[in-house]
């Protein structure tokens, strides 16, 4: 189904995740006591991904075609995880401990 504006959203929720996994990233590189935080960095994200749905869903009102695609998101949220480990290499830090 072609609904108006949903290629739209699915490009507007890959570059919030885009900036998303480069703000995570950065915030490991600042701030390395970050990285012992309750949450692990790679919940921050995934809680970036649930705050995009929601707003994009309190927007529309849950209406057809106004939600980002699955391929969308898995896309974000892989491009986000591996800006978020690759800044912190590329500027000399620690990489980031997932378990």
């Amino acid at each position: 189904m072609n609904v108006p504006g949903g290629q739209l959203i699915d490009r507007i929720l890959i570059a919030y995740m885009i900036l998303a996994g480069i703000v995570v990233g950065a915030i490991l590189v600042l701030v390395p006591q970050a990285r012992e935080f309750r949450l692990p960095p790679y919940f921050w994200v995934l809680a970036a991904v649930g705050a995009f749905d929601l707003a994009a869903y309190a927007r529309a009102r849950g209406a057809p075609g106004t939600m980002a695609g699955m391929d969308a998101r898995l896309l974000g949220f892989l491009l986000a995880i591996v800006l978020m480990v690759v800044i912190p290499i590329l500027f000399g830090a620690e990489v980031p401990k997932f378990f």
